[in-house]
């Protein structure tokens, strides 16, 4: 089975448009969705519109949380504030519910957990190796091999027995069965890893391969959209610079 992995699309419309096409083209059996479909861009509903409509299983992501109410964002920056604030007077209220009934993690292929930011916490933050080690708990008595998370905007890979090397961002990577891995795709939406292509990966389960993979889009728009809906200018300003 060919599975697609997507994470924290952030309401960048552009961006979503450019991974659903390459996806499109690759042709997977199945999508999955890691969470923040809501925060930080212009185009909230359109986003999840697309989302819904596919029918991707999808998770909460701290984002999602508290666009639809569900909890404040009392620990976000004010610039991720102001895009909450914003979003939440706007998002329909098809889409609210939709939010509102996601789940915190979801299993897949036998194998594989979801989550957003950590197993033990969507809030949690996997940033390194020993972020990851520190959640392997977690996985303690459970099928899963492959725990797949977001929250950090990273493209990352950390296997409990050692990292294989980190080479370019369409890099597939081998899995084994025997070893335990942390997995994040990248950001749809807002990448933070210094390149401003939207991510996403792909998981091949009869192989165990991983491959991590990248799509051009029009930031520019994204951009503009962004500060003619009197958001935040650097939340515009970043998406170029990948950071």
């Amino acid at each position: 089975m060919l599975i697609g992995i997507i994470s924290d699309l952030h309401a960048n419309l552009e961006a979503t448009q450019a991974v659903f096409a390459k996806l499109d083209a690759i042709g997977p059996d199945r999508i999955v969705c890691l969470g923040d479909v809501a925060g930080y861009g212009a185009n909230p509903n359109e986003v999840i519109d697309i989302v819904r409509e596919r029918e991707i299983t999808t998770l909460m992501g701290n984002h999602d949380a508290s666009a639809c109410g569900l909890e404040e964002p009392w620990f976000f920056n004010s610039k991720a504030q102001a895009a909450i604030y914003w979003q939440a007077g706007r998002l329909r209220a098809d889409n609210r519910d939709w939010l509102r009934g996601l789940p915190s993690d979801f299993t897949f292929a036998d194998f594989c957990l979801a989550v957003h930011g950590a197993p033990g916490n969507r809030d949690d933050y996997i940033y390194d190796w020993l972020d990851a080690m520190q959640q392997l708990e977690f996985l303690d008595g459970t099928s899963s091999r492959v725990c797949f998370f977001g929250h950090s905007h990273l493209a990352s890979l950390f296997g409990e027995k050692g990292n294989p090397p980190f080479a370019e961002a369409s890099s597939g990577f081998s899995l084994n069965r025997q070893n335990r891995y942390f997995i994040n795709p990248g950001s749809v939406g807002q990448p933070r890893d210094g390149d401003s292509r939207a991510a996403f990966g792909v998981l091949r389960t009869d192989t165990m391969r991983f491959e991590f993979q990248r799509a051009e889009y029009d930031i520019q728009t994204t951009a503009r959209k962004i500060v003619e809906a009197g958001l935040p200018p650097s939340l515009a300003r970043r998406l170029s610079r990948g950071r």
